[in-house]
């Protein structure tokens, strides 16, 4: 039996039993002064008692096991820092509230009656709301004070947080190069969603979905055996919605925390809804070999380029060099003049042609 199930029936006898002495009562006032049209107190009894009945069977879980399973969902989504956090402002405020609760009684009335209770709302809101947005803060300056932290070590504290990660950027590999690197700072936090979804691709029947579901499993296995990677797998869920980037974009508006992708969808909702993102390929391209025209390199000619006589290349980082008149060099390395750095939205591309035309 579920819970629900046992909490409905123990909420139909309890309301029952309220309703029958309630029928009762109510009968035996009636039958004190009797009318051409009164019932027996026996006829009240079973009409309160049989609506009791229907109210706490009907009305039950919406007092008692949703508003707990409610409660249990938001507490899963927040993270202990978050958590502990809202607790202590929520201790301050009351405290507060504690001393202006005389002060505020002898005030005429009727304030004086009700603003003690208004405050310990207020300050008790108040406390537990501004402890939780200036939680980072609020630790680095207590682990200063304490002694416990250097002032790099404070600055290093307050910059850390938590990084979602999408199933995108787990397939794509790269995380776990730059991760080892060290310019990712804070936890990288794993929804059971995303690892459902990675779990998913890796069962799929074509081999291609599948190959990459796998590696992502690769990948996630790498970061989480990588000592000055921390890798964390949350069970936290999103209820309300089944799409895993609408999940993922409601959990870091929850968490006040970034999402790391390449997916260009999840990209712009998340912009849309003032969400952080941090994208991989934006990172790539920020990093790749700023090129200026006159500049000289050594580019190996792979292929021809779709206008007549054009070679193609690429550099160590990716980016495609059209060769002009570089179709006669196929399969050589030469050296080549840059001409032209163009920005696209695939990419940096650059326009070169032969050192030796040049002369």
């Amino acid at each position: 039996m579920s819970i629900d199930f046992i909490v409905r029936l123990i909420g139909m006898v309890v309301l029952a039993i309220v309703g029958v002495s309630s029928g009762l009562s109510l009968g035996n006032l009636s039958s004190a002064n009797p009318g051409p049209n009164s019932f027996s107190p026996e006829w009240y009894a079973l009409t309160f008692g049989l609506v009791g009945a229907l109210g706490g069977l009907i009305l039950t879980p919406y007092l008692t096991t949703r508003p707990f399973r409610g409660l249990r969902a938001l507490f899963s989504r927040m993270s202990v820092q978050n958590l502990f956090s809202a607790l202590i402002g929520l201790v301050v405020g009351l405290i507060i509230a504690a001393l202006l609760a005389y002060p505020l009684s002898l005030l005429p009335r009727p304030l004086g009656e009700f603003l003690p209770f208004v405050g310990v709302i207020i300050f008790g809101y108040m406390g537990a709301v501004v402890f939780h947005m200036r939680q980072r803060d609020l630790y680095a300056v207590f682990s200063s004070v304490a002694g416990k932290a250097t002032p790099q070590e404070t600055a290093s504290l307050s910059d850390s947080r938590t990084i979602l990660l999408d199933t995108s950027v787990i397939i794509d590999g790269r995380i776990a190069d730059i991760a080892r690197t060290g310019f990712l700072p804070g936890d990288l936090l794993i929804p059971h969603f995303v690892l459902a979804e990675l779990q998913y691709i890796a069962d799929s029947p074509d081999s291609m979905r599948r190959q990459r579901g796998r590696r992502g499993m690769e990948v996630l296995a790498t970061l989480q055996k990588d000592p000055n990677v921390v890798v964390r797998i949350s069970d936290i869920d999103v209820e309300g919605t089944r799409e895993v980037d609408d999940k993922l974009v409601i959990l870091a508006r929850q968490m006040h925390c970034p999402i790391l992708t390449n997916d260009y969808n999840l990209n712009k909702i998340a912009e849309f809804q003032g969400v952080t993102i941090l994208n991989i390929n934006e990172l790539a391209n920020a990093v790749k070999s700023m090129l200026l025209p006159g500049e000289i390199l050594a580019i190996r000619v792979i292929q021809e380029g779709k206008e007549i006589n054009q070679g193609v290349g690429y550099m160590d980082d990716g980016t495609m060099v059209v060769i002009e008149n570089g179709r006669e060099y196929l399969n050589r390395e030469i050296h080549v003049m840059v001409t032209k750095v163009l920005q696209t939205a695939a990419g940096r591309m650059i326009f070169a042609r032969p050192e030796d035309r040049d002369k």
